[in-house]
């Protein structure tokens, strides 16, 4: 069976074919580093890794580009606020983003360019826009000329006249055409930052980072674009037009794939509404593969609802995986479950994919066959990401003094019982489920694990 995606660019399901089989090449809008990653910055990354993980197991090479959006009026919005230096900011968030990122079980990537870096990049990329008449200066901006662009409209699927009337556009007397977007924009009093350009000091406009370094790192024709729906218009739309009027290409990528929309409990996240809720905010309460199953749960391309009875639901398939394997002499294989991999190789059916695997579980836990338990751990660990965890770390935790003190406290409990000193016995229980301990009284001793 050969890999299926859903292509926005044809509005169709289609095989997957690369441009280079020796290469597959993909690129993914990555975060505007201003602040903690939310639940909808992480939501693309565990899709894309999904993604990523699919294709290295088809492919001997697969170059995965994410960049990191550090030139942004919302970070100098937050610089300013905080009082805090823009490149120590971004820094900060930077480290963040991966640690919460690591956290999901997102892979690194092959390459993370940041936009601070590539300034040359852009400056070149939109120097020869103007000198091919695909761009125009404007008091101090640049701008492209969207009547250069033969094809635009064609991914969002809107003609200009609906997209001059509906769109999020910036209105400027400075535009020849209401949907002309910035390529350069000079310093202001505002933002009095920026890099020295034969236009004046200024700073890029946010599309033009993408066409750079995408172009820089993948070529002018690669595999895979891809992101949040919300990107479709006006950013790649914007990324299509200039980077083709560049290259003269009539595409920038084959493949345009998507994650849809996520809201909080049925309504669009704001932190205006209070429900906005960041990655950080979520791991003190759930573990990184509670957190990344929720996502999985529900197929990439639809709108997601996310809320607590998702992650309760998650909770619950991934402690009884954990308990299936629990006891098993399990070994390392390269091995996976071909009906899984076709499930997934079907434009990511990762719901599917998980029903599949709960429905394996049921013999694991007939059979305790350590064969079949490895094939599934395997296959969960590198086509989803999960049970990446130590068996003994996802029941007992990390906290080796806590480890000690319930391991104290089950013996004590045992002298307890031993003794027909049943009081004491459910006291010392009753005192380790307050400390989020279970306990289970077995054939062969107690065993326990923290509640999660």
């Amino acid at each position: 069976m050969k890999l299926k995606l859903h292509n926005t660019l044809s509005g169709k399901l289609e095989e997957f074919v690369p441009v280079d089989a020796n290469n597959v090449r993909m690129y993914v809008c990555g975060p505007t580093v201003y602040d903690r990653a939310h639940i909808g910055n992480a939501r693309p990354a565990v899709v894309f890794d999904t993604l990523f993980r699919i294709l290295q197991r088809i492919y001997s090479k697969v170059t995965y580009v994410r960049n990191i959006t550090d030139i942004d009026d919302k970070i100098y919005k937050a610089s300013t606020e905080k009082n805090i230096p823009i490149g120590k900011l971004t820094e900060t968030t930077i480290k963040m983003y991966h640690e919460d990122m690591k956290a999901l079980g997102v892979l690194p990537v092959t390459i993370e360019p940041k936009a601070t870096e590539h300034i040359q990049d852009m400056i070149e990329f939109i120097q020869a826009l103007v000198d091919n008449g695909s761009a125009y200066i404007s008091n101090n901006h640049v701008y492209f000329d969207i009547n250069s662009s033969q094809n635009y409209g064609e991914l969002s699927k809107k003609n200009i006249s609906d997209l001059i009337s509906g769109a999020r556009i910036e209105i400027s007397e400075n535009k020849k055409n209401p949907l002309d977007f910035v390529l350069w924009k000079p310093v202001n009093e505002k933002f009095n930052f920026g890099w020295d350009s034969p236009w004046g000091k200024g700073r890029p406009g946010w599309h033009i980072e993408c066409s750079a370094m995408s172009k820089k790192y993948l070529g002018e024709i690669f595999d895979i674009h891809g992101g949040g729906a919300d990107l479709i218009f006006p950013h790649h739309e914007n990324e299509i037009a200039q980077t083709c009027a560049l290259t003269k290409q009539k595409r920038m990528a084959n493949y345009w794939i998507y994650n849809g929309h996520l809201n909080v409990n049925g309504i669009k996240m704001s932190k205006s509404l209070n429900n906005f809720v960041t990655v950080n905010e979520l791991l003190k309460q759930y573990s990184g593969e509670v957190i990344r199953l929720t996502f999985l749960m529900t197929h990439y391309a639809s709108q997601m609802n996310f809320c607590i009875s998702m992650l309760e639901q998650a909770k619950n398939i991934i402690d009884r995986w954990y308990n299936a394997i629990r006891n098993i002499e399990i070994y390392e294989t390269s091995e996976i479950f071909q009906d899984v991999f076709e499930a997934l190789l079907d434009n990511m059916n990762t719901p599917k994919a998980i029903a599949i695997l709960c429905a394996k579980v049921e013999q694991i836990n007939k059979t305790k066959s350590s064969e079949f338990a490895s094939v599934f751990i395997n296959t969960c660990k590198t086509l989803l990401g999960l049970l990446q965890t130590p068996i003994p770390e996802w029941f007992c935790g990390t906290d080796k003094e806590k480890k000690g003190w319930i391991e104290a406290k089950i013996r004590e409990r045992n002298l307890a019982k031993q003794a027909k000193d049943f009081a004491t016995a459910d006291a010392i229980r009753d005192e380790l489920a307050k400390n989020s301990v279970i306990i289970e009284d077995t054939k062969d001793g107690t065993i326990w694990k923290i509640k999660t």
